[in-house]
């Protein structure tokens, strides 16, 4: 079975993904995440890297909260 992922927010060039994994007894998951930031390369083709540049924290913290929201803040309406 493909391990498709949960969830993914972009923010610019970076791009975080959210996966499920399940332990091999299938008792228990638990999430990752995986960083990325894409580029193009000489060639002019897409690349993808997970080395960041200094101007890319800023997303990275953005995009790694509302990865952190969306699984754990719920809002209750009245």
């Amino acid at each position: 079975m493909e391990n498709k992922p949960q969830m993914k927010i972009r923010a610019g060039s970076l791009v975080l993904t959210v996966w499920n994994n399940t332990l091999d007894n299938k008792d228990a998951s638990y999430k990752t995440v995986t960083l990325s930031r894409n580029y193009k390369g000489k060639e002019g083709d897409w690349k993808s890297t997970n080395n960041l540049r200094m101007s890319d924290i800023p997303k990275a913290i953005a995009i790694l909260k509302k990865a952190y929201e969306e699984e754990f803040v719920k809002v209750i309406k009245e």
